[in-house]
């Protein structure tokens, strides 16, 4: 069989996700686009069988690229998130779009609960006061997290991966997704009365801007381990601290707001990177790509398409 034509759009070297992809040498020839813009995304498309997508977003299938990619059959995104990506424009060419759900959501939960933790015990300030000569132990008043009523705004494997740590430090989880589940609250009660906001949720135009810091109470903790776009980036002055792994604008921008806010805990968006974590991406990845290879049907298909991938 004519080994597939697969477009790697990640901003990696060619040599390295031919490695990462050595099962499959010989089922499949690996190419990037010429330059990293539209027009280079354009003219790769036009041969391309299955498209790697970019994890960093910069290069995303709208749905021009979809009418460019006449072979096109699957699309397996690198990540959970498939911001960027016109869904209903894959679906109706028939296209399925899988990402890698779950693979980050231990390293993702634990980097929740590590950042309440510091926000809490107030470690970066005890940390910089110690360096810099002082001694705050009547003063910095840290709190204990075991009794905090904790809300999650989601409830993928990151958002349950989350309430399980939470809930064996002592804490009572409650959450709220589109579709009611166990443990269930009404969101503007559960922002308005939780101690910690965890944002775990997906990026749509119907979650944009869903969690908004001004109706949370007085010293309470917001956690964003979702997208910046979920969470808006002010009002959060009364808080008594935020962790915020992701961001509306990334990098981000010298002098925002945020950086100078105090009793926050700002992260690049890191808090899925790690070793463990990538590896079952990989393994994610390449049992997907398989999957299409051999005629059997793809896992976390986000799109709605069919996970049967027809070769064109």
């Amino acid at each position: 069989m004519k080994p597939w034509n697969v477009l790697a759009l990640p901003a990696l070297p060619l040599e390295m996700l031919r490695n990462v992809t050595a099962p499959l040498a010989g089922r499949i020839t690996i190419t990037a686009p010429p330059a990293r813009d539209k027009a280079g995304l354009l003219q790769a498309l036009a041969e391309a069988e299955i498209v790697l997508g970019d994890y960093s977003g910069e290069l995303v299938l709208d749905a021009e690229a979809v009418k460019a990619a006449p072979k096109l059959a699957f699309v397996q995104q690198p990540s959970v998130g498939v911001d960027g990506h016109d869904l209903d424009a894959l679906r109706e060419a028939g296209v399925p779009l899988a990402n890698t759900a779950g693979v980050s959501a231990v390293s993702v939960a634990e980097w929740a609960l590590a950042a309440t933790l510091a926000l809490t015990r107030k470690l970066v300030q005890a940390d910089a006061a110690v360096r810099n000569g002082e001694w705050p132990q009547l003063t910095l008043q840290p709190r204990e997290l075991s009794g905090s009523a904790v809300g999650i705004v989601g409830y993928g494997p990151i958002a349950r991966e989350a309430g399980r740590l939470f809930e064996a430090f002592g804490c009572t989880v409650s959450y709220w997704s589109r579709t009611p589940r166990d443990h269930f609250r009404p969101l503007g009660e559960l922002i308005a009365t939780s101690d910690v906001v965890i944002a775990a949720i997906a990026l749509s135009d119907q979650t944009r801007g869903l969690v908004d810091p001004a109706a949370m109470k007085p010293g309470a903790i917001l956690v964003n381990v979702a997208r910046g776009g979920v969470v808006k980036e002010s009002g959060m002055e009364h808080l008594g601290g935020a962790a915020m792994d992701v961001f509306e604008t990334e990098p981000l921008p010298a002098g925002h707001p945020l950086t100078l806010l105090p009793n926050t805990l700002l992260s690049p968006h890191v808090a899925g990177v790690t070793p463990q974590a990538t590896m079952r991406l990989f393994a994610t990845v390449l049992d997907n790509l398989a999957a299409a290879l051999e005629g059997r049907p793809v896992s976390h298909v986000v799109n709605g398409a069919s996970p049967q991938v027809e070769r064109r």
